[in-house]
């Protein structure tokens, strides 16, 4: 058998099973709760629930016989919820061969600026990040225990269709915050779900940049897609100002900054980028919008 049990039927995971469910013989996917996935467009033949903390009788029989995994559940303070609450069955069943973790970019915390690449300083200190990259080696060190190939995908910001600056400006909450010297790498969910392929495909294992080939500062996108809208873009809010009114998660965004290379996801699995900047991304959601 082929199976593959995905953990966290997230925005990119769902593009992933859109995309290529074909290769896999049976798909579980998980979710926090039930009731959104009768919601879900899924490609997965069963979804279930998973909260980080229990495992029903149908989740355990599923990672008993899962072969491949797709990781993209949030780390809580006690860890990785998928081995802290799996790990022990995963090893016992001795089947999974291959592991895609979904992490961020942000593991690199602030390089002011400066690019980096796979092998660059992890500077997070605390906070979600560092659990981030924490879980990260968390299962790197599955992978050398197991013999899987586990490979981690460091994901630039994510957008897509229904989740972009197009949307953002129609809805009118699109804001423009200018602190000097800020950018920001993107990535389109198509992207990531061919990475993600790409990933399966080579098993090459190790940590990829998952990340556009240009960084640029926060508005460029609004700017451009209120372009495409016909409309006048939103006043630009000086960072000082624009923070008193943002969440500690988005205030967060704005503390690090770097410039984050892709070489590596290019030239060892073979990704060549649909959507290279935000231009070519916005373009193709505003045509099909």
């Amino acid at each position: 058998m082929n199976n593959l049990l995905v953990f966290g039927l997230g925005f990119s995971a769902q593009q992933y099973l859109a995309a290529d469910s074909a290769r896999w013989a049976r798909t579980v996917a998980t979710v926090r709760d039930l009731a959104r996935a009768a919601a879900l467009e899924t490609q997965a033949d069963a979804v279930l629930a998973f909260d980080g903390g229990s495992v029903s009788p149908q989740l355990r029989e599923a990672v008993e016989q899962a072969d491949a995994l797709l990781v993209s559940a949030p780390p809580g303070e006690a860890g990785d919820p998928v081995l802290a609450c799996c790990g022990d069955a995963l090893i016992k069943a001795g089947r999974v061969r291959d592991v895609v973790y979904l992490s961020t970019l942000g593991v690199y915390g602030n390089h002011d600026g400066a690019w980096v690449d796979e092998n660059s300083e992890c500077r997070a200190r605390d906070g979600r990040t560092r659990r981030r990259y924490d879980a990260e080696q968390a299962w790197l060190q599955f992978g050398d225990r197991t013999g899987a190939v586990v490979t981690i995908l460091r994901l630039a910001g994510i957008y897509g269709p229904g989740r972009s600056a197009l949307d953002n400006v129609r809805a009118g909450t699109a804001r423009i915050i200018d602190k000097p010297g800020q950018v920001f790498n993107r990535i389109h969910v198509a992207d990531i779900a061919q990475a993600i392929k790409a990933a399966f495909d080579k098993r090459a294992g190790g940590i990829f940049n998952a990340a556009d080939d240009e960084p640029t500062p926060p508005g460029d996108p609004i700017v451009y897609a209120a372009k495409l809208l016909g409309v006048a873009p939103p006043p630009v809010i000086p960072f000082d100002i624009a923070r008193q009114s943002m969440s500690p998660m988005a205030v967060s965004f704005y503390a690090d900054c770097r410039r984050a290379r892709n070489d590596r996801l290019k030239s060892v699995l073979g990704v060549s980028l649909r959507y290279p900047t935000y231009r070519e991304g916005l373009d193709a959601i505003r045509r099909s919008s």
